[in-house]
């Protein structure tokens, strides 16, 4: 059987770790690439949350990776079979890479639900066991392009014993074996690229004796596991992810989940990783927010005070200030973060400017804070529209501006703009 054709070729490596570069051959014929530091196009059953496919082809730069998770997929599995096109063909996605991924990233998992010989995954109708077989059936059905394989993912609770966390690596090894084996004899799957997950909880020789054993296996990247926000703090999550990925080749891509505050994307980039769920925009939507945070970088020092996407100063600190302080847990994924501005709040009633300045999105071309904000408490479905738009949008460009940011060693610069703590 084939292997992918899968391809990482680095452009510059910063401060040891920061990486920047191109994935080139990904798909089943190798057609495309994907810009790295990247974001993943996150989706619900192929549809992006809010938009239709014409709506969704208003914005530029889409990532050329579609996300799909097996805990929406795994209640469809009859159908798919009886389709027998794979689900790209079925969803009518064209010219795109398909990922599938165990978890969707946007939804809370329940745990105490794996075995030795099953992980369990939660769709519409309730939790879904997967044992190897069904797993490896379910990946034959969807006919991706990269698939995640099946993992014990429930160690990210701080409480986590050290002897939970060692099963946890044990058994994560033992299905990406099973599932190797699996799929090196399936002909359906011929190109596609099995990504290993890299387990571990908070203890650092677990996580490295898993890094350093999946990357014995023949896999075509790796997914770190365990580091959702709400997890760790970042700087424990900065130090675990190093570990991580010096114990990794470098020509492979690094997928890490459950990670997508800015703050903290920027914190993981610099640690090493490649590429990031796109779940953040649709959590953010969900809220009746907007990401308004700032991230031009000008490449030229004495321009620096000159902002493309402009957030005043005083809505920023604003923002800092309304956010309480929490434990860490999944809640974390839920709350107002400080990075946007709810258009709920009955100051933007009157507000009529865009909702960010300079932005270029259908939604802040044409339409103000004010009517988003009306949109909002009338319950309009529109008002998800606009703000999926523009969020996508402003989400996905910040990953631009990561990838110049490391090209021009203005990372320091990017990270303060982003925090809000001064242009320069």
């Amino acid at each position: 059987m084939a292997g992918s054709r899968m391809k990482l070729e680095l452009s510059q490596v910063v401060q040891g770790r920061g990486r920047l570069g191109l994935l080139q051959g990904i798909g089943r014929m190798g057609q495309h690439t994907l810009d790295i530091p990247g974001c993943l196009l996150y989706t619900h059953l192929g549809s992006v949350p809010h938009l239709t496919q014409d709506a969704l082809h208003t914005l530029r730069s889409l990532p050329a990776v579609t996300q799909v998770t097996l805990s929406n997929m795994a209640e469809h599995q009859e159908v798919l079979e009886e389709f027998k096109g794979g689900f790209k063909k079925f969803a009518g996605l064209h010219d795109t890479v398909l990922y599938c991924s165990l978890h969707d990233p946007a939804a809370p998992c329940p745990t105490g639900h794996t075995t030795n010989k099953t992980v369990s995954v939660w769709g519409s109708g309730g939790r879904i066991e997967l044992k190897v077989d069904k797993f490896m059936a379910l990946q034959k059905t969807v006919q991706p392009d990269w698939y995640q394989s099946m993992a014990d993912g429930e160690t990210w609770q701080t409480s986590t014993s050290r002897k939970r966390v060692r099963k946890s690596v044990d058994r994560t090894l033992a299905h990406l074996d099973e599932c190797l084996t699996v799929h090196q004899k399936s002909q359906e799957l011929d190109g596609v690229g099995v990504f290993g997950v890299v387990e571990g909880g908070d203890i650092l020789e677990e996580r490295v004796r898993s890094a350093r054993e999946t990357a014995k296996r023949p896999v075509a990247g790796f997914c770190l596991d365990g580091f959702q926000t709400g997890a760790m703090d970042q700087a424990l999550r900065s130090q675990l992810i190093t570990a991580v990925t010096k114990e990794l080749p470098e020509d492979k891509p690094r997928l890490l989940q459950g990670v997508g505050r800015p703050d903290e994307v920027l914190a993981c980039v610099e640690a090493g990783v490649d590429l990031f769920e796109g779940f953040l925009p649709f959590q953010t939507t969900e809220r009746g927010c907007a990401l308004c945070f700032s991230f031009d970088v000008p490449l030229d020092p004495e321009s620096a005070g000159t902002a493309t996407l402009t957030v005043p100063d005083e809505e920023q600190h604003t923002a800092r200030e309304t956010q309480p302080n929490r434990d860490l847990n999944w809640d974390d994924q839920t709350h107002t973060t400080r990075f946007e501005m709810n258009l709920k709040d009955k100051r933007f009633q009157d507000d009529f400017r865009p909702l960010v300045e300079g932005c270029g999105c259908y939604c802040c071309r044409n339409h103000q804070r004010a009517y988003v904000h009306h949109l909002l408490v009338t319950n309009e479905l529109l008002a998800g529209v606009l703000l999926m738009i523009h969020n996508t949008s402003h989400y996905h460009s910040f990953f631009k501006a990561i990838r110049e940011a490391l090209a021009n060693k203005k990372m320091d610069l990017l990270r303060r703009r982003v925090l809000g703590n001064g242009k320069e």
